[in-house]
């Protein structure tokens, strides 16, 4: 195995050459889970939200809990193996390639990102994830969808349920301004990081949203680790750009402190 261009990996603290032949299996099954985030000097936004999502979602696929210190510690490494102080990093945990034990811990180091800030048009498609609490690796259906909404001339795929429930979008959270909150769907769904920060910092409810009701709100706006961005459109349903909804967001997300790791 050879690192992708540009990406720097390492496996249980070792870069990604030469594998033991018992880990191949357990990285090829894809039955795990991740999480993604942006660095900046070597500190990440919401850490303790990282890495606590990484030990709920082991506990849940795997049965035994992660050290939220090992993760630090192979971040730390993976950071130095990369010479990248700032980088988009990702966390993967599969199986113990021995069948027990401790997991497998995939760090994954890139070219850092940010969310572009032009506003954004969403494709409804009629997916919802499985196991959706949990940011699960491997799946055709977000990266289906994904391409299809591109295909279609959209940025995003925003996934639905039979009755037109708004959920997610296929790789953000996306929430609605009704003039006092974020209005966040209450439908099933991966609780983001930066969807977690900013309910702490900004009126936020959570309710019922349906493809029929996006005529009722001012204003959306979608988010994950990279940043905010607004929504202009969700298939035929145009919104306004709201400027000050989109400052107010900035400023409270901009307080949140960045976590060494």
């Amino acid at each position: 195995m050879t690192n992708p261009p540009n990406v720097h990996i390492e496996i249980d603290g070792r870069p990604a050459t030469g594998l033991d032949p018992d880990v191949i299996p357990v990285l090829q099954g894809a039955y795990g889970h991740f999480t993604a985030m942006q660095v900046r000097d070597g500190r990440a936004r919401g850490l303790a939200l990282h890495l606590e999502r990484l030990d709920h979602g082991t506990r849940e696929l795997f049965g035994t809990d992660l050290d939220g210190n090992r993760v630090r510690s192979l971040v730390r490494r993976a950071l130095d193996g990369s010479g990248r102080s700032e980088a988009g990093v990702r966390v993967y945990v599969y199986g113990a390639a021995s069948g027990s034990g401790a997991p497998t811990v995939v760090v994954t180091v890139r070219e850092p990102r940010t969310m572009p800030g032009a506003p954004r048009s969403m494709m409804p498609v009629p997916f919802l994830r499985p196991v959706p609490h949990v940011k699960h690796a491997g799946g055709v259906g977000q990266p289906y969808y994904g391409r299809a909404a591109a295909l279609a001339g959209f940025d995003d795929a925003l996934l639905t349920g039979p009755g037109g429930e708004i959920a997610e979008g296929h790789i953000t959270n996306v929430a609605f301004w009704d003039g006092t909150s974020l209005v966040w769907p209450d439908a099933p769904a991966l609780r983001g990081v930066t969807m977690a920060l900013l309910e702490r910092l900004v009126p936020s409810v959570r309710r019922e949203v349906r493809l029929a009701d996006l005529g009722a709100y001012r204003a959306a706006v979608l988010m994950n680790s990279q940043g905010l961005a607004p929504v202009h459109r969700i298939g035929t349903t145009e919104f306004a750009v709201d400027g000050e909804l989109m400052r107010r967001l900035d400023e409270a997300y901009g307080t949140v402190p960045w976590d060494e790791i």
